[in-house]
C-alpha cells in the first residue's frame, strides 16, 4: 500500500523513517454483542472475490453447504414479536433475486447494528460462472420482515460443486439415501421451493424474459409434493418430541379437517424484458398463459382468504381476479435507465414491486406464532421434509425414469 507524506527515497541521515500509514478497505466485522457493522470504506462490485463454497464473514446461512439446517446465527437478531411477515424468493442464477430482496430491505447504513444488504452478482463472479448466493441467506428489517434469499436453482455453478468424479452427489438430500448429482440438484430445488411455500407468507417467483417457464414448471412439482409439510405455527412445542412419522399423520389430520394446506402467495416477476416484450398483447398473454397454467393449483386461491373446498375460481367468478397470481415485468437494467415509450424505467418497476409486496395482503400461519419459534419450526419442518415420504417416492419414480443416471 501507499504511504502517506514521503517521496520514496533512501534516508540518508540515519534518523528512524517516518511511520507509515497503511489504509485498509473495513470489511463485515463481528462485534461481541453478535452485531454486524459494515465499514464506511470503499468497496463495491468488483471487491467481490471468486468465493468457496464457505459462507462468506459475517454470513447468516440458514442453510449450510452440506444441506443441513442451521439456526444459532439468525436466532439472536430475532424476537418475540409475533407481528411479522416472511418473504423468500427462488429463481435462477444472475436474474436479480438478491437486488430485488435488497430493495425490499432498504438497507439504512445509519441504522445501529443493521445487517448489511444481500451480496449482488458481480462482474467477475458472473464471468466466472459461480452464483453468489449459498444456501438460504436470511435478513430482518426495521419493520419487521423477513428476508429470505436463496441460491440459485437450477444451477450449473451449483452441481458442478456437488458432483463427485463417479457422478454421484457429495450432498445428501434424503436421509440415508446417495443419489447422482443430477438428481439430487433436482430434489434440491424441489425441497427450497416446497420449504419457502411453507414457511413464508410471500414468495417471489423470478425468471428471466417471457419465455421461460422452468420456474413455472417448478411451482406445479412444488404445489404437488408439498401435501403433509405444515406451516410453522402447526408445530407447537408438545409436537417437536414427536417422531417425524407421527408428525405427518397428525398433520394430514388437520389438513383433512380444514380442506386445505397452507401456501404461501406467489408473485411471478419476469426480468430482463427487452423493449419488444413490454407490449400491452404480450403482457396479457402472459397473464393469461399464467392463469391457465395454475388454474388447477393450490395457488389460485383469494389473496388473504380461503377458496370453498371443492371449488375452483371462473372467469365469471368475484374471486377470480383476486385468486390470480401477481405478474411484474421489469426491463433490462441500462445504464442510463431513462423511461422508454414501451415502458417505465427499470428502478421505478422495481420499486412498484416492492410497494406491492409490502401492501399486499397474505395468508396468515395457522396460529400466532413469535420470530423466534417460526424460525426454530423451520428447522423442524426442513427436518420434516428431508424425510417426507411423497418427495422420496417422487426421487424413486425419477430414478426409474432413465432420466438420471443411478
Amino acid at each position: 500500500m501507499a504511504g502517506f507524506g514521503g517521496s520514496g527515497s533512501s534516508n540518508q541521515s540515519g534518523a528512524p523513517p517516518p511511520p507509515k500509514i497503511l489504509l485498509a478497505k473495513p470489511g463485515l466485522v463481528t462485534t461481541a454483542a453478535g452485531k454486524y457493522i459494515r465499514g464506511t470504506g470503499g468497496g463495491g462490485e468488483d471487491d467481490s472475490v471468486s468465493r468457496s463454497r464457505l459462507p462468506p464473514i459475517g454470513s447468516l446461512n440458514l442453510l449450510s453447504d452440506s444441506w443441513e439446517f442451521n439456526t444459532d446465527r439468525f436466532l439472536p437478531f430475532l424476537t418475540d414479536n409475533t407481528d411479522f411477515t416472511v418473504v423468500g424468493i427462488i429463481g435462477h442464477s444472475g436474474v436479480g433475486k438478491s437486488t430485488i430482496m435488497n430493495e425490499l430491505y432498504g438497507f439504512d447504513g445509519s441504522s445501529p447494528g443493521m445487517l448489511p444488504p444481500m451480496a449482488v452478482q458481480s462482474e467477475e463472479t458472473r464471468a466466472m460462472a459461480r452464483h453468489c448466493t449459498i444456501g438460504i441467506e436470511p435478513r430482518i428489517s426495521a419493520g419487521r420482515l423477513i428476508l429470505l434469499d436463496t441460491q440459485p436453482v437450477f444451477s450449473p455453478s451449483v452441481l458442478a460443486e456437488m458432483i463427485r468424479p463417479d457422478g454421484s452427489s457429495t450432498i445428501s438430500v434424503l436421509s440415508g439415501e446417495t443419489l447422482s448429482a443430477e438428481l439430487a440438484h433436482e430434489l434440491m430445488c424441489i425441497q427450497l421451493g416446497v420449504f419457502l411455500t411453507s414457511v413464508c407468507h410471500i414468495l417471489l417467483v423470478v425468471s428471466e424474459g417471457v419465455h421461460d417457464s422452468s420456474l413455472w414448471r417448478l411451482m406445479l412439482n412444488v404445489d404437488l409434493l408439498k401435501h403433509g409439510i405444515p406451516d410453522p405455527s402447526s408445530l407447537m412445542p408438545s409436537h417437536l418430541q414427536s417422531s417425524g412419522l407421527g408428525l405427518e399423520k397428525e398433520t394430514k389430520d388437520k389438513i383433512q379437517e380444514s380442506g386445505e394446506e397452507y401456501m404461501a402467495a406467489p408473485v411471478f416477476i419476469h426480468t430482463k424484458l427487452r423493449d419488444e416484450d413490454f407490449s400491452p398483447r404480450i403482457h396479457m398473454q402472459t397473464r393469461k398463459a399464467l392463469s391457465q397454467y395454475f388454474s388447477f393449483s393450490s395457488f389460485m386461491r383469494p389473496k388473504g382468504g380461503k377458496m370453498p373446498k371443492g371449488r375452483l375460481p371462473s372467469n365469471q367468478s368475484k374471486d377470480f381476479n383476486s385468486a390470480q397470481p401477481d405478474l411484474f415485468l421489469i426491463p433490462v437494467k441500462t445504464k442510463d435507465d431513462y423511461p422508454r415509450a414501451q415502458h417505465e424505467s427499470y428502478i421505478s418497476l422495481l420499486w412498484k414491486v416492492r410497494d406491492q409486496v409490502l401492501s399486499m395482503s397474505h395468508p396468515s400461519f395457522a396460529r400466532t406464532v413469535s420470530e423466534r419459534d417460526w424460525l426454530r419450526n423451520s428447522a423442524k419442518i426442513w427436518e420434516l421434509l428431508k424425510n417426507s415420504p411423497i418427495i422420496a417416492e417422487y426421487c424413486k419414480t425419477l430414478q426409474t425414469s432413465g432420466m438420471f443416471r443411478r
